[in-house]
């Protein structure tokens, strides 16, 4: 039988005003204060249209009117800008890292209000980071900060971690460096927080962290390396950023690395995250001499303070991300590529040594994270503000 095309799916009456709305309130987040008729020009809604959302989001509790209405030119009433009001809501954030849990609340433009690290406890024991401790840990560290925020009302929570995490169910599938498998996050959370609850990778909620509120804003392509102690990395395009099939896009743990000598414990040697790893860049500034402990801001402390071997050891690795970066870039050729790496974050000399890395033909196009000092803490928040702003007006009017 001859082969036929599915027919093209078309828009919903539904589908639609998500979209509108959604454009009209990030471009509210990414202009204000703006009025209302830039929004009509700047969206290509109608003047009536962009009336409507905007006064459903002043009654939602997401918008205002600024306090100075600005004059037009000519005749005629002035202009009063809308922009967010930041003044009554926050979303949650969780990130579980492999150490510690880090907590938060941001507000409606991805700044951080409050935060704090919960390490997970007996951190050299190996139920540790046992998942029902910490998620109640995390669930009461969020309670902890509410309280110290009385006037701030929470819309949700955004959590992330490493590792493979299907958005889909809500669920930390497999985290091999905590030892959890088919966590169910978003149920546990959200039963101890009475809040909806948010779950995806860390590598794709800071893409979108990027989009909403970073340097990436307004680009039509964009990949993001994280290298922490897990490694892996996100592609968007068109503002959508790939999940795959139960969202295993982005798993790079285990590509070869040339000339790797790190045993990896799938039985190879030389995989991309034990050569690039933050425990492997402690091993070795334990083996140099450099600190004796494991927090890689340790390292990057002694290189400030002139360590020639941290130095080293931070512009090396530096250098191999951007050769691995080089290998993403031939096969996605993203506009943007954003990393996340203690010693690019920091150093001017290690983001030099990621660009030499690259090439000098796409070495502008690459950058660090937008939050070099937050970038965990906005990696939870952005999860749940990404559904927020993707469509506003699910937003229960009980909630406000």
């Amino acid at each position: 039988m001859p082969r036929t095309e599915a027919p093209p799916v078309s828009p919903t009456p539904t589908s639609r005003r998500r979209t509108s709305a959604s454009v009209v309130l990030r471009s509210v987040l990414e202009h204000g204060p703006v009025a209302r008729s830039t929004i009509s020009r700047l969206t290509g809604l109608s003047p009536a249209s962009v009336t409507d959302y905007c006064a459903r989001f002043s009654e939602l509790g997401l918008i205002r009117e600024s306090e100075a209405p600005r004059r037009s030119q000519g005749v005629g009433r002035p202009h009063v800008p809308l922009d967010l009001d930041e003044s009554r809501f926050v979303v949650g954030g969780v990130h579980v890292a492999v150490p510690y849990t880090t907590v938060a609340l941001l507000d409606l433009r991805g700044r951080v209000v409050d935060r704090r690290e919960l390490r997970h406890k007996g951190a050299d024991a190996v139920d540790s980071a046992d998942p029902s401790a910490v998620l109640a840990r995390a669930a009461d560290g969020l309670a902890a900060l509410l309280d110290r925020s009385p006037r701030l009302r929470a819309l949700g929570v955004g959590f992330t971690a490493g590792g493979w995490v299907d958005r889909d169910t809500g669920t930390v599938v497999e985290h091999p460096l905590l030892g959890w498998r088919e966590v169910p996050v978003r149920e546990v959370l959200g039963a101890r927080t009475g809040l909806p609850v948010h779950v995806d990778g860390h590598a794709r909620a800071l893409v979108n962290a990027e989009r909403l509120f970073g340097r990436a804003r307004g680009g039509r392509s964009m990949l993001h390396l994280f290298v922490g102690n897990v490694v892996d990395a996100a592609f968007a395009t068109h503002d959508e950023v790939h999940h795959g099939p139960r969202s295993q896009a982005g798993a790079i743990a285990h590509l070869p690395v040339p000339g790797g000598t790190e045993p990896c414990p799938c039985g190879r040697t030389g995989c991309l995250q034990v050569e690039l790893s933050e425990r492997t860049l402690c091993e070795r500034a334990r083996r140099a001499g450099v600190t004796d402990g494991t927090n890689p801001m340790h390292v990057v402390a002694a290189a400030a303070a002139g360590d020639a071997e941290a130095v080293r050891l931070l512009v090396e690795r530096a250098g191999a991300v951007g050769r691995a970066t080089r290998l993403l870039l031939d096969v996605l050729n993203p506009e943007t590529v954003v990393v996340t790496e203690v010693g690019v974050l920091h150093r001017e000399d290690c983001l030099a040594a990621l660009r030499e890395g690259v090439g000098d033909d796409r070495a502008s196009s690459v950058v660090p994270s937008s939050f070099p000092d937050s970038v965990l803490a906005v990696a939870g928040g952005s999860v749940a503000l990404d559904v927020l702003y993707r469509d506003p007006l699910t937003l229960s009017p009980e909630r406000t």
